[in-house]
């Protein structure tokens, strides 16, 4: 298994879907420009190749169910631009570019978000997939997307800002706003594939733990690392005085925890998936990443 050759097929398969949405003409075409900038804006796209490769997995091919990663992508866009705005973290940088409330000012990147995160129903509607798949993988979207995933998550994060949080309070914010994605990114794909009830609880608790070493990873990389490196500010979770695993717990906890989700992650698929190797080489992968 050739981990990126199979990675960079699935990504670039997405990435060219993803160019032909917003494209008409129209009085609000300014509206278009930014829901494609910010979507258009690079990215390592995780979450849709992990729809399309557990899909993959349970037997569909990957072109099937490019409209639902094309969803999950958009509606993850949709976050990171109302995350960056000045009421929330007020991010300059995203992926290497100025954010979208920078370039098309306040309101229009809230709209932008907005109409992202309906575009992303929208895309799962019209898919043209069986009504059972296309029922429960909206579901699986709207779900991720409400009060007890991002946004839940997003409040518990602001509401934390200042205060002192333990490692469950830490912990359970980040259930929510970050590996709530991940989850439904890969519920979605094994739903799409028809897969089994096994199936979907092994790629959950798979999801589920990389999710978190994900976000833990995220946090060391918030102290470690550089501004030019991740595309993005670092030192923001400090300067909005946040609790985070690596300000609790310190750098080398956070790597043990890592390297324990990441093994458990691997485990959590062993005996469901004829072949595994794309996932735990993608949960390494996640694990060692700098940025």
């Amino acid at each position: 298994m050739d981990f990126t050759k199979e990675y960079d097929a699935a990504r670039a398969a997405v990435e060219a879907q993803l160019n032909t949405y917003f494209t008409g003409s129209a009085p609000q075409a300014l509206l278009y420009e930014a829901m494609r900038y910010s979507l258009l804006s690079g990215g390592k796209r995780i979450r849709p190749v992990l729809t399309v490769k557990f899909a993959q997995a349970c037997g569909k091919s990957i072109e099937e169910v490019l409209p639902l990663a094309c969803a999950v992508e958009m509606l993850h866009t949709y976050s990171l631009i109302h995350d960056d705005l000045p009421c929330m973290d007020d991010d300059q940088l995203r992926r290497g570019r100025p954010t979208s409330h920078v370039v098309y000012g306040e309101a229009t990147a809230v709209l932008a978000g907005d109409a992202l995160q309906a575009a992303a129903f929208e895309t799962i509607l019209s898919s043209g997939l069986p009504s059972g798949i296309v029922v429960g993988t909206a579901y699986e979207l709207a779900h991720a997307a409400g009060e007890d995933g991002i946004c839940g998550g997003q409040v518990l994060d602001i509401l934390g800002e200042g205060k002192k949080l333990d490692i469950q309070g830490v912990s359970y914010i980040h259930e929510q706003k970050t590996a709530a994605m991940i989850r439904a990114a890969v519920r979605i794909g094994v739903i799409a594939g028809s897969g089994t009830k096994s199936q979907l609880e092994a790629a959950t608790a798979y999801a589920d733990c990389i999710g978190l070493a994900f976000q833990i990873r995220d946090d060391v990389l918030d102290i470690v690392s550089t501004t030019e490196e991740l595309g993005k500010p670092v030192g923001s979770d400090a300067a909005n005085e946040k609790t985070t695993f690596a300000t609790l717990l310190g750098i080398e906890e956070c790597e043990r925890i890592i390297r324990e989700k990441t093994d458990s992650a691997k485990a959590a698929l062993e005996g469901h998936f004829e072949d595994t190797s794309f996932f735990c080489a993608l949960a390494e992968k996640l694990a060692t990443r700098k940025k």
